[in-house]
């Protein structure tokens, strides 16, 4: 998985106001926990974050922060404004390169579906899933073949397989399906009744 640097400036806790001012300098408040440490409140440039949070792409965080701490880090949650979408506040967490991390990865749906040539839509329901793995293991998207996929059949993350990477979504999540359409309904239903006729 590709790797980002961030830099952040160490800030101490703070009311209501401080952090409205800290949002109105540019800057978007943040925390960081994990690897048995405390937490470390610090704040990004509301531009340099929307390289992480206005992306479809996962990275892996090299973060350095103003009082000299470093590491990896990846985005554990991010809390937006309802209305103009910036980011108001984000959590990070530490990770390491000697234990799994668990990240959301984008997903690609490849190939042209068989249910597609017969006349079904293909509809993507995921494009995101959560996994786990190494930090170089870690894939920066999963490929998903759609050839194989009839009409009124579906892809679920249970039936994907990966090398060293572990699936973390529900097994039940939906990736892809074929639906049937309008046309293709109707011509099922003209073929049963010439076959009725017959």
């Amino acid at each position: 998985m590709k790797h980002i640097e961030l830099k952040g400036q160490v800030r101490e806790a703070g009311n209501k106001a401080a952090v409205k001012a800290v949002r109105r300098a540019g800057q978007v408040p943040c925390n960081i926990y994990g690897l048995g440490l405390e937490n470390i409140l610090f704040t990004i440039d509301a531009q340099d974050l929307k390289t992480i949070t206005h992306t479809p792409n996962s990275y892996i965080i090299d973060l350095h922060l103003s009082d000299g701490r470093n590491g990896f880090a990846v985005i554990h949650e991010v809390q937006y404004h309802p209305v103009t979408d910036e980011a108001l506040h984000v959590d990070f967490l530490f990770v390491t390169e000697d234990k799994p991390v668990t990240i959301e990865v984008p997903v690609l749906v490849t190939g042209h579906a068989e249910g597609v040539k017969m006349g079904g839509k293909l509809l993507v329901s995921s494009r995101k899933l959560r996994v786990s793995a190494m930090m170089d293991k870690l894939p920066d998207l999963l490929e998903v073949d759609s050839t194989p996929l009839k009409i009124g059949k579906q892809i679920v993350a249970g039936d994907l397989n990966y090398d060293g990477v572990t699936i973390v979504s529900p097994k039940a999540t939906i990736i892809c399906s074929v639906r049937p359409t309008r046309a293709t309904q109707q011509a099922k239903m003209e073929a049963q009744q010439a076959g009725k006729k017959k």
